[in-house]
Parts: structure tokens; C-alpha cells; sequence
């Protein structure tokens, strides 16, 4: 018996790992295989007229005088030029002149996108229709609609809450925050005011909460509480939302009522990307595939599976990151406190974080902190990421950043000299574990 050979999937390369012989790999753990639908274009157009829980979109559009058409950013893997033909076709067939269709990018709280990056997204040039991106600070361009029962001030970026048709595409994948992406979403945080943003992320800075991606919609405050401020909206709101498989192929398209379309959409997401575990291993090993985009799409691989890792064990993060950190504030902020002095006081800060007033840090960034945090407490997080500078390491002190995945290895063998159990997640960029 010898050293136990790992592949696991690298850009367009393989990384093999050689994991010590008394280890024992109680699963590697792949998202379910489904192919993608032989004609993309098709299902998106069986989806608009078969829609869940609403009438066609050419009919629920007739009579419509503005329609605001919500697209997610390009943090999201939505083939939103794919499905726009589609669904401008169905305006057309209701009636809808073009020019009263304005695009509106569901940044939230990241940056504006630009004509270029928009005519990209969508699959064409930004020319015949109009477009706005959202401001989530100003407040000329925004409008109340009121308050949750959880306490969210309801803002909303105007031109949508001024609509006589919202229409929104995205995509439904695991989500940390809000169990599944999709749905309402896209419009909160998506084109809401950044108070908005602020107390709805909060809700998940608890200690039940602060892991919820996969987990039951009925218990997630935050994704509860953002679909009852969307409701608040007068105009009526129909999804298109896509489900991808682990290659970004689309596998299904839902269509129509904001939850009833997006409920049917998170079955499917959840069949393939939510895996059965047999228990909580010693050494976990995730890959950020398939979100190598950068380091804040590949944390993503430790936020979905740090809940396969016994307390105390070890969380090893492979993070391909082809295009460097990308948008990602918590990265280029430099803590006041080290490694050792957060792990002391993380307890303590927990506690504190909702309340913090950190100057230069967005709300987005205050979860992240909160998660980091916890997920700490909870192991030792290992990453090797090698796209990312020293500097940006210095300012992520949560985690250890190692040189080479053979470094991560060492560390682990040393905690687990005699024997461990290790599960893998070769795509953990968005698969997620259930703990039988």
C-alpha cells in the first residue's frame, strides 16, 4: 500500500494529490451529471409558454406601457444573451414597442456595469433599448414601499417600482446567503437601496443562519424576508430563471410566478448540486470549480462545504481564480487585528459584528466577515490560491494561504498524523453537502 492518488479538475489542466496512505476517503462527492437540453433557445421558449403559476408572457404583457426587464450582473453564470431573443420576441408578440423597455442590471450593491459589458451580457448592442444601471445611494432614484415584518425599509430603484411589467432574468444555483439564487433576488439586493440590503443581510448574521446555502427556504429569514419586500411592488414580476449543470450548460428553464416558477427551479437545482454526505470528515478538500472566475466567486467552495468538516478538523480550499480577486471589499481592506488576536476574540466579534460601524466596508462585506468568523471557530481553513498577491493574502487573515496544495497536505498530515477521514468536492465551487 502506498500514498492514495487525488485528480482533481484545474483550468483545463488535472492537479493530482497524493493523500497519505492511513487516510481514509469516505466519498468524493460530484454534483448529479445531467446534460444540458440538445436546444437551449428552445427551452427557453417552451419555458415563456408553459410559464409556472402565470399566464404567457405575451399575454401577462399586453397592455403593458414600460416594462422593466432586470437582468443579474456578470458575477452571475446566467446565459442572459441566450434568453433575451426570447423573451424580446414575447413583448413584441404582446404589443410592447421597444423603446419602452428599459434593461436594468442587478448590481445591488457592486459596481455600475458599463454600455460595453451590458451589450456583452445581453448579446447585442444596448442600441434600441434603454438601459439605466440602479444607484443604491441615491435616493432621487429610488422609492419607498415600506417595511417588512422583519424591519426591512423596503427602497426601491424607481424605474422598476414605476413599471407596469417587471420581468427578471437570472439563475437558480446554491447560495450561501439565500439558500438558492434567483426569484425575487435579482431585485432584492439586486436594484434595491443600500438600507435595504443592509438589514436583509443582517438577518443572517446569526449564529443558525450564517451558513444557509441548500438549506430550506421556509427557514431562511433573510430569503423570507427579501421576497416579502419584493411583493410590495405594485407592478406584477415574472422570472425567467435558468438551472445549469456543473458546466454551465442549461439543464432546465423556469418561468413565471416569482416563487411558484422559482420553487420548481430549486428542486432541480437541489437534485443535482446537493450531495449526500456520510458524516463530518477530519480533512475536507474543496475545489472552487466551476467558480474559478476569481477569489470571490471561489470562496465559494469553502462556504459551501464548511459544513462537511468535523469541529476542529481541516478545510483545505483550492481556488483557480483566473482572474485574481476580483470585487471582492473584504479582500483589499486590512484588519486591525492578526490570525491569532481574531481567533481569540471571534466569540466575542460574532456578537459584534451586526452592530459594527465599519467605515469603507459594504454590507455584503459585513456578512463576509461574519462567516469568516464563524467558519474559523469552527476549523482550520487552508487555501491555496496562487493568483492572488501577498498583500490581498496579508488582508484575509481568517484563512492560512499556502504555497502549493502539497503545503496544504503537510499541514493537515501533522494535525492527522496516524489516520482521517477526508472528503472531496472536486466541483465545490457549487456543490454542497447533505449530512445523513
Amino acid at each position: 500500500m502506498g500514498e492514495q492518488v487525488l485528480k482533481l479538475p484545474w483550468g483545463k489542466e488535472e492537479m493530482t494529490l497524493a493523500l497519505p496512505e492511513a487516510w481514509r476517503v469516505t466519498g468524493v462527492l460530484q454534483p448529479v451529471s445531467l446534460p444540458g437540453v440538445s436546444d437551449a433557445a428552445a427551452e427557453v421558449r417552451r419555458s415563456l409558454a408553459e410559464p409556472v403559476g402565470a399566464l404567457p408572457l405575451r399575454e401577462t404583457a399586453v397592455g403593458a406601457q414600460r416594462v422593466a426587464l432586470v437582468v443579474d450582473d456578470s458575477s452571475r453564470p446566467t446565459p442572459v444573451g441566450l434568453i433575451m431573443p426570447a423573451v424580446l420576441d414575447e413583448l413584441r408578440l404582446a404589443g410592447v414597442e421597444m423603446q419602452n423597455v428599459t434593461v436594468v442590471p442587478a448590481v445591488g450593491l457592486h459596481r455600475p456595469m458599463t454600455e460595453e459589458e451590458l451589450a456583452a451580457r445581453i448579446g447585442g448592442a444596448v442600441a434600441g433599448l434603454q438601459w439605466e444601471n440602479p444607484e443604491c445611494d441615491d435616493p432621487a432614484r429610488l422609492v419607498n414601499l415600506g417595511t417588512t415584518s422583519r424591519g426591512t425599509p423596503v427602497w426601491m430603484n424607481k424605474i422598476v417600482a414605476e413599471a407596469d411589467l417587471v420581468i427578471s432574468i437570472g439563475c437558480i444555483e446554491p447560495h450561501i446567503i439565500a439558500s438558492f439564487g434567483g426569484g425575487y433576488k435579482n431585485l432584492i439586493p439586486g436594484v434595491a437601496g443600500r438600507a435595504s440590503v443592509a438589514h436583509n443581510h443582517s438577518l443572517n448574521c446569526m449564529p443558525y443562519t450564517f451558513n444557509m446555502v441548500g438549506q430550506p427556504i421556509l427557514r431562511n429569514p433573510m430569503r423570507l424576508d427579501l421576497e416579502e419586500a419584493a411583493r410590495l411592488l405594485t407592478p406584477p414580476v415574472f422570472i425567467v430563471n435558468a438551472v445549469l449543470n456543473s458546466t454551465l450548460e442549461i439543464v432546465k428553464v423556469v418561468a413565471g410566478d416569482p416563487i411558484l416558477a422559482h420553487r420548481a427551479g430549486v428542486k432541480t437545482s437541489a437534485a443535482i448540486y446537493g450531495v449526500a454526505a456520510p458524516a463530518e470528515a477530519d480533512v475536507v478538500i474543496t475545489n472552487s470549480r466551476p467558480m474559478d472566475q476569481d477569489l470571490r466567486q471561489g470562496v465559494k467552495a469553502l462556504a459551501n462545504t464548511i459544513r462537511a468538516v468535523k469541529p476542529g478538523g481541516v478545510l483545505i480550499t483550492l481556488v483557480r481564480a483566473d482572474e485574481g480577486v476580483g470585487v471582492f471589499g473584504l479582500a483589499n481592506r486590512k484588519l486591525p487585528l492578526g490570525r491569532g488576536a481574531l481567533q481569540l476574540l471571534a466569540p466575542l466579534l460574532v456578537r459584534l459584528v451586526p452592530r459594527l460601524k465599519l467605515k469603507g466596508m459594504g454590507e455584503e462585506d459585513r456578512f463576509f466577515l461574519y462567516f469568516a468568523l464563524q467558519a474559523m471557530q469552527r476549523a482550520t481553513l487552508l487555501m491555496y490560491a496562487p493568483t492572488i498577491p501577498a498583500a490581498v493574502q496579508a488582508n484575509l487573515p481568517f484563512v492560512r494561504f499556502v504555497a502549493s496544495p502539497e503545503d496544504a497536505l503537510a499541514f493537515a498530515r501533522r494535525r492527522f498524523p496516524r489516520k482521517a477521514d477526508v472528503l472531496v468536492f472536486p466541483n465545490g465551487g457549487s456543490t454542497y453537502p447533505i449530512l445523513t
